[in-house]
């Protein structure tokens, strides 16, 4: 459920009074560990985390007037969602964040960059701020920008080949 708030604070003050404290305990550990060059604001209907232009000009790939998102905090219909964009597609960062996570005794429910739960106690709240600490601003930003690069360049190799490769490609 995307919210329709401009503002952080206005997001907050919409949400039922267990999750806004939940999202603002969450939010507080956020802000304790993020990098410097990250801003806060409003973004795809979720409170963000975000490399502003002035750091990152070219924004995210789909749409460069945003910026690029780095983490993202919401209130969803039956739980609430902390996207972790820094722990998505660095294998080693992902494996690290899982082990650590699984020490605390604690039950993960992750998809790719999303870590769902329902109440604040589901949450490894340290694991959480050393991941945040562990992907800096210019790495994030480095693993990204690789992606992008490996991304065009498979989607050039898949647009050279005859429409005949192509299906023996999907078939396989």
């Amino acid at each position: 459920m995307q919210s329709k708030a401009t503002s952080v604070a206005e997001y907050l003050s919409s949400l039922p009074e267990d999750r806004r404290k939940a999202i603002e305990a969450v939010r507080k550990v956020i802000r304790k560990n993020i990098d410097k060059d990250c801003d806060e604001g409003m973004q795809y209907g979720m409170i963000a985390y975000y490399v502003p232009h002035r750091i990152y000009p070219a924004g995210y790939h789909c749409d460069p007037k945003q910026p690029l998102a780095y983490l993202c905090l919401a209130s969803q219909k039956n739980y609430m969602s902390l996207y972790m964009m820094a722990c998505y597609g660095e294998a080693g960062d992902e494996d690290w964040f899982r082990s650590e996570w699984a020490k605390t005794g604690k039950k993960l429910n992750m998809g790719k960059s999303c870590i769902r739960f329902k109440k604040l106690e589901d949450l490894a709240l340290d694991v959480i701020g050393e991941a945040i600490r562990r992907v800096p601003v210019t790495k994030f930003i480095e693993h990204y920008e690789s992606v992008i690069k490996t991304s065009r360049t498979k989607d050039v190799n898949n647009s050279t080949r005859s429409p005949n490769t192509k299906r023996a490609a999907k078939k396989s």
